[in-house]
């Protein structure tokens, strides 16, 4: 609808039950998605709420702005960082897992 309605070309993944958030995930992981807004339903249990959670975990992980409502979305979007380059912190985690391996 998105794409019908604004003209954008817009990647599609899958449902998230089908493996959707997963392919998100695998996407910010590899660096290909900045900008992250999942609207999932609070008041409905999700038969695959661990993907969920998963999802949530690794945008996080990997420092993108997310948005799980409407009101987050509207400051993301309108943000004046929307129109330039910006530079993401990232944790190098290898350094805290090489000390726990031994």
């Amino acid at each position: 609808m998105i794409a019908d309605d604004v003209g954008l070309d817009i990647n599609r993944f899958k449902s998230g039950p089908l493996g959707g958030d997963l392919q998100i995930g695998a996407a910010i992981a590899d660096n290909n998605i900045d900008v992250m807004i999942f609207f999932w339903d609070p008041l409905q249990a999700q038969p695959h709420d661990v993907d969920v959670k998963a999802l949530l975990r690794i945008g996080v992980l990997y420092n993108i702005p997310m948005a799980c409502n409407r009101s987050s979305a509207d400051f993301i979007i309108s943000s004046g960082l929307m129109d330039e380059e910006y530079d993401r912190f990232l944790v190098d985690y290898s350094k805290r897992f090489s000390k726990d391996i031994k």
